[in-house]
Parts: C-alpha cells; structure tokens; sequence
C-alpha cells in the first residue's frame, strides 16, 4: 500500500515504504523530523490509523497510548536508522520495541464476505502493539538486509526493498528517482 506524502515543496507523490513500521515512520518524530509531526492528539493516531496499511475506521486512542506510540516511533527512527548505516542496533530501542509489542494487539477477523479486517473497537494501544510486532518480524526476518535510505539528496525516508533484484533507490520513481534522472540528464548534457 503506498502513501500520498504532501512535502512543503507542493508536488505531492506516492510512497510505498513496504512495511507497517517503516509508515509510521512518515507521521514524523523527534529533532529533524520534528517539523513533520503529525501525531499532536489522541485523534491523529487514529487518523494515521485509518490511512495507514491497517485502514482501521475506529480506533479509541488514550493521551498515554498517544505518548507510547511516540516513543515507539522514535526507537523504530533509531532502529531503521542503525539498519541503513550498518549500526548494531541501540539496546534502548530493541527494549522499546520490545515492551510495545509484548501488549494485546489488533485482533483480526473475517469479515462476511470473506475478507480479512480487524475487530472494532480497536484501541491506540492496540495499533501500536500491533507496528512493534511488525519491526520485530521486519528487523529479523528475511527482508532486514533490504531496510535502505532513500539516496535521494536531502530525503531521509526509508523502505525495505522488495524488488526482486534487491536494487530499489528511491522513495518513489515519481520523486527523488526522477531528479537524479534530470540532474544526471543536465551535467551529461551541461
């Protein structure tokens, strides 16, 4: 599932970051992501909840579960940022993730027409069970050595590869893709 992100610049593009944990990622975070908060009330996590890969159309979020969300976001910057750069993760952030996960999560079920969905109400402790959970089946699992940076200058968004060569660079084709191809363009030409 891709993402519409909205960057300052105006020119909206998709992105598809491939894993739960990496899209909470995009909801912003401490110092340089600071700027690009998007979580300030119980509200917000539920309404990153309903854009999100989980599409949860109702979700009672508590101020705490507000405050464990971000500090689970920050342990998953921590995390994804000492993946990309070849780091042994900090033991703060494995043990954030950790004590996030280890709460109830997101209890799935099927819906009617044989779909799969999850039960409603879900709660903003469940949501953030449930992204731990996903760091933890990422961050050791078989795509971990496919976490990457986006090389796209001045862009710090992070997705895990999973293009069968292993070979994906960019955020998205749209975006940082497509200006390497013109800067590229421009000093073969220039």
């Amino acid at each position: 599932m891709s993402l519409t992100l909205h960057p300052r610049d105006g020119v909206s593009f998709r992105f598809d970051p491939g894993a739960l944990c990496l899209e909470f990622l995009v909801s912003g975070g401490v110092g340089v992501y600071a700027h690009y908060e998007t979580l300030h009330g119980t509200a917000d996590l539920a309404r990153w909840a309903a854009v999100s890969r989980l599409g949860l159309e109702e979700v009672d979020t508590t101020a705490d579960e507000l405050i464990r969300a971000k500090a689970l976001r920050t342990a998953l910057w921590g995390l994804a940022g000492d993946r990309v750069h070849g780091r042994t993760p900090r033991q703060a952030d494995v043990d954030a993730v950790n004590r996030a996960a280890s709460a109830p999560p997101l209890t799935p079920v099927m819906t009617a027409d044989g779909l799969r969905s999850w039960a409603a109400p879900a709660t903003g402790g469940q949501v953030v069970s449930t992204v731990a959970r996903d760091a933890i089946e990422l961050f050791t699992g078989p795509y971990a050595d496919r976490v990457r940076e986006c090389a796209g200058d001045n862009c710090a968004l992070i997705f895990v590869d999973t293009s069968r060569p292993g070979s994906r660079r960019w955020c998205s084709m749209d975006r940082c893709g497509n200006r390497h191809k013109v800067r590229a363009h421009r000093s073969r030409e220039g």
